[in-house]
């Protein structure tokens, strides 16, 4: 079975310096994560952003111990602690562009991209949402990967940029805008990277981006991608569309918000039962799962790469740790629910409930996850269960977290909570031929 992938990301701005990362390792290892995300922990340019990094071999100084310990040290020992409670910890890895103001601009200016007149180009991104939306940032310079003009000199940057890294005891990175940089020198980087520690993972950042720009790093030897589930409406074709292409490629990671959204309790009115519902759905998507930290309380204040500080940290909208806690748990134990095998829709598009069949590649296991995409109760009724869940019917179970498991039977008729989810599952079902996807099944509500 693969190792479960569950990620939550330690946003550090938030929680200040070094030292104090280490007192939320307990309750992160409570609530069943397996991965820390940090983000950039560099010395950022003139703007302040964690994404305009300056200097990639030095530490910001928003992060250095108040008592004046040195801060290298520091970070060792934070993250000999995580690995004490068993936690991985991953890094930002940003190399698609530099601060503006950063060293190598005049130390290698031929390592940069040039506009028609000449001047350094400055990176842009496309929204998720709506890819008329383009926005570009005037404090970073965009390095030139098509194709570079030094790129064994660029190779050697990097490379020992995440040697700094590897040595300290990170065991991953999160590629940000994977896609902006060739299949080939990332499989290079990375090649480079697993002969200095065997057990590191690369997580390409992929949002925004066309079928094309993630198709040419299926070589790059990536372990992960992460996909755009969390804009979905469960009803549109997509994001299913998207997963049957992508999946191929490499398993993804879902998340029901990142640094980059606003929060989900800023967006639901502070409905806990919202959180609850995008947290098992992303959980049910994809291999990997994600969430930043105050996700668990339903923290309102979008994050900030410039401007967050400790003194944004909110009181207890609510507390999901109970809640993620038990997805995590169902995630682990679920075969089907670790890979980025076979899905399909199997009830008519437009429903206000969605029904959504998953099965592995190749070795027995469905699941069903019965989605009320609305904020009323519904009445859900299953003319036939087993032609979701396949039989014998003796090993049907209901995972759904934090509830009272149903009684499975062949002919189900019961009411979904607003915004609720179930979560059937059979473990001896046979895999969803590739000719199952797109199919309807019989289901009434």
């Amino acid at each position: 079975m693969p190792e479960p992938t569950l990620i939550y990301n330690l946003f550090p701005l938030l929680v200040g310096p070094i030292p104090r990362w280490e007192k939320h390792l307990d309750r992160i290892g409570r609530m069943g994560f397996t991965w820390i995300f940090l983000n950039p922990i560099h010395t950022p340019g003139i703007s302040g952003s964690l994404y305009a990094v300056k200097d990639y071999l030095s530490l910001n100084p928003l992060f250095f111990p108040t008592l004046g310990e040195d801060p290298e040290a520091a970070l060792s020992h934070f993250l000999q602690e995580a690995s004490r409670r068993n936690l991985k910890v991953m890094l930002d890895l940003v190399i698609n562009h530099t601060a503006i103001d950063s060293p190598l601009v005049l130390e290698h200016p031929e390592w940069y991209a040039k506009d028609e007149k000449g001047f350094i180009k400055h990176p842009g991104a496309i929204d998720p949402a709506d890819a008329t939306l383009v926005t570009v940032w005037g404090d970073l310079a965009e390095l030139e990967y098509w194709p570079p003009p030094d790129p064994e000199g660029l190779l050697r940057y990097w490379e020992a940029v995440l040697a700094k890294y590897l040595k300290l005891g990170f065991l991953g990175f999160r590629a940000d805008a994977a896609y902006k940089i060739p299949g080939d020198f990332w499989g290079r980087l990375i090649g480079k990277a697993r002969k200095l520690e065997p057990r590191v993972q690369f997580f390409g950042e992929t949002l925004g981006c066309r079928l094309e720009e993630c198709s040419q790093l299926a070589t790059a030897g990536f372990d992960f991608f992460y996909n755009s589930s969390k804009w979905w409406d469960f009803q549109e074709d997509w994001c299913l569309e998207q997963y049957r292409m992508f999946r191929r490629l490499a398993p993804s990671v879902s998340f029901p918000e990142s640094h980059d959204t606003e929060r989900l309790a800023a967006e639901s009115g502070g409905a806990p039962e919202v959180a609850r519902q995008r947290y098992l759905f992303a959980a049910f998507f994809s291999a990997g799962l994600m969430m930043p930290i105050g996700y668990e309380y339903g923290f309102r204040k979008r994050l900030d790469v410039v401007k967050t500080r400790p003194q944004d940290w909110e009181g207890i909208n609510y507390d999901l740790s109970h809640y993620i806690a038990g997805v995590n748990l169902m995630k682990k134990s679920c075969p089907v629910l670790l890979e980025e095998g076979p899905m399909v829709r199997a009830n008519p598009q437009g429903e206000a409930v969605a029904l959504l069949l998953k099965s592995r590649e190749r070795q027995p296991g469905r699941v069903l996850a019965i989605i009320n995409s609305t904020r009323e109760s519904a009445p859900v009724r299953l003319a036939n269960l087993a032609e979701f869940l396949g039989p014998p019917a003796r090993a049907w179970r209901d995972l759904t977290p934090d509830l009272k498991p149903l009684r499975l039977k062949r002919e189900m008729a019961f009411n979904l909570a607003p915004a609720g989810v179930s979560i059937f599952y059979n473990p001896e079902a046979a895999p969803l031929a590739e000719q199952d996807q797109g199919q309807s099944r019989s289901a009434t509500y």
